[in-house]
């Protein structure tokens, strides 16, 4: 009897377990490589920053404050599967530079931040094409060595990249423009350009860092 009982209530555990509800994916992120790197993350087919966001990124700020005039900010925007990889890649940068604006608001200067877009193309937790995945939609940001390269040097490593991508062919619209303001040593208008159109193209960036 007292068997039949045991096995009776183990059966009942059972299945009150395969009726529990699956847990909520967490939005936590994971503890970070080390004390100069934080992780943000999105509500879904969004770059506006949550409150959680815009608290790592203050700390962040704080951070980079502590490190001295010698630092360099890195921010990678990223995106979840759901959607078309163009999109994808444009919805990172988006992130990637409400990150910047944010970072930027607390303290650290523009030009110590260096902004990349990787689309869906470096998941956090993969999944198959089309999955929405909370853990995917985020900035990466890390605060380490000084960046090496000024502005101009950056824009013209940009335009060269372009150049090469372009083959024979010649640039235009507003790319041909921003081109020729690197040439003409005016980088500052330049360089939106032309990291839209290496990212929308899907050509890494030149490293700042």
């Amino acid at each position: 009897m007292y068997m039949r009982l045991s096995a009776l209530t183990a059966t009942a555990l059972l299945l009150a377990a395969c009726g529990q509800p699956e847990p909520a994916p967490t939005t936590t992120a994971p503890p970070p490589a080390g004390a100069n790197s934080y992780m943000v993350f999105f509500d879904l087919n969004s770059s506006t920053l949550t409150p959680q966001a815009q608290t790592t990124l203050g700390q962040a700020a704080s951070t980079y404050k502590t490190a001295g005039g010698n630092a360099g900010v890195s921010v990678v925007g990223h995106a979840d599967r759901s959607g078309p990889d163009a999109y994808n890649m444009a919805l990172s940068l988006r992130r990637a530079n409400a990150a910047k604006d944010a970072l930027v608001r607390g303290g650290v200067p523009a030009t110590a931040i260096a902004v990349t877009a990787r689309g869906e193309s470096q998941p956090l937790v993969p999944t198959a094409d089309g999955v929405v995945e909370p853990q995917n939609r985020r900035d990466e940001i890390v605060i380490g060595k000084a960046v090496a390269r000024d502005d101009l040097a950056y824009c013209k490593a940009m335009s060269a990249s372009f150049r090469q991508y372009l083959g024979r062919q010649e640039p235009r619209g507003e790319v041909a423009q921003a081109m020729d303001q690197c040439d003409k040593g005016n980088a500052a208008e330049a360089i939106p350009v032309l990291e839209k159109a290496l990212t929308d193209a899907r050509i890494p960036l030149p490293a700042r860092m």
